[in-house]
């Protein structure tokens, strides 16, 4: 395929994340890049027929309606996750290249059979971690060296939205497939509690992970906060680095005096230095901090913009298929861990 001849895009899931696919692909097809939306598929027959009419795209029922109406070179699988199996492998062996939102699937037996699906025709599977395209994540992957500790919060108010899902596959995973690309050490412990608060499933998760490096890392997820919290702080050789999804920011504070120091108190200390900062406009003595420049950007773009690129090329995505399982892996795993908590303390979950 030439690389100016527009790629044409089915959207499966006219739901929030699909009208959201559906916008970006709509606006890199008015900026003038060779992509051309050709389909919105949904189940609900409402849902699909408000998408088509407000992105000015043929909205269908079934993928199989879609397929037989239109060719198709790639899409967006934006169903709620336990169709995500059966939605991606009628693309895939379709021969469509697909990028599936996170979580790649609901087991990992649905996981294996999407990417056994897409080696056998050869096709593109990328995963929605958006979070891997945050330019701050980006920004903090230029400085790695060596993380040693990882501090996570990802807090939300309650919505009734993904409760297909716990919070761990909902929102925790997005850190966990962030720090396991940081990390890239495979996995020795993992520590966890969680509740249900207001839906069947947990709502509310605290997880350590221990590395085979040696690197901890602490996981908090909530969808039942009173605010929105969205950071990622670590610690690697005379380093502290502080990540705010959200406001794209990093911040990085070199340590020059304090080496050896645990790193719990390291940690209370940049807080306070941060604080401090922020009052007085100055550093303190044996610690610079400064922001890192970091180039603003919509990670859904960003995202969506790099799955075209390896749809184009024929190269292995960002977030490939196999990142996406293995975050899957590590979720599962403390759902697992979770259960277990839960059934030594008699609580029902």
């Amino acid at each position: 395929m030439s690389q100016t001849t527009p790629l044409r895009i089915l959207v499966a899931g006219a739901g929030a994340f699909g009208r959201n696919h559906l916008r970006v692909y709509r606006e890199l097809e008015e900026a003038g890049h060779p992509v051309r939306l050709v389909a919105v598929v949904d189940a609900d027959a409402k849902a699909a027929a408000e998408a088509a009419a407000k992105f000015g795209v043929p909205g269908f029922g079934s993928i199989a309606e879609a397929l037989a109406a239109t060719e198709v070179d790639a899409a967006s699988v934006c169903v709620p996750t336990v169709h995500h199996r059966a939605i991606a492998e009628e693309l895939l062996a379709a021969g469509v290249d697909v990028l599936i939102e996170k979580p790649i699937a609901p087991s990992l037996e649905d996981a294996d059979s999407i990417l056994a699906l897409a080696a056998k025709h050869a096709r593109i599977v990328q995963v929605g971690h958006l979070e891997r395209f945050n330019p701050a994540v980006t920004a903090a992957r230029k400085v790695l060296n060596r993380p040693m500790f990882f501090e996570s919060h990802r807090l939300s108010i309650f919505t009734p939205r993904s409760l297909d899902v716990d919070v761990v596959l909902d929102l925790m995973i997005h850190d966990l497939d962030i720090v396991l690309s940081l990390v890239a050490s495979p996995v020795r412990e993992v520590r966890a509690v969680g509740l249900p608060v207001l839906s069947p499933k947990v709502d509310i998760a605290n997880v350590r992970v221990e590395f085979e490096s040696g690197c901890v890392a602490n996981f908090t997820a909530s969808r039942v906060s009173t605010e929105r919290v969205r950071k990622l702080r670590f610690f690697q050789p005379h380093q502290y680095l502080s990540i705010d999804f959200a406001r794209q920011d990093l911040l990085m504070i070199d340590v020059t005096v304090a080496a050896g120091m645990d790193m719990a108190k390291l940690a209370a200390m940049a807080q306070m230095l941060q604080a401090a900062q922020a009052a007085s406009g100055h550093p303190s003595a044996g610690l610079s901090l400064k922001k890192v420049p970091v180039e603003p950007g919509e990670p859904l773009r960003l995202e969506i913009a790099s799955f075209l690129d390896a749809v184009r090329t024929r190269s292995t995505p960002v977030v490939s298929g196999e990142d996406g399982r293995a975050a899957l892996k590590l979720a599962l795993e403390i759902n697992a861990a979770i259960a277990a908590h839960a059934e030594r303390a008699g609580l029902k979950i």
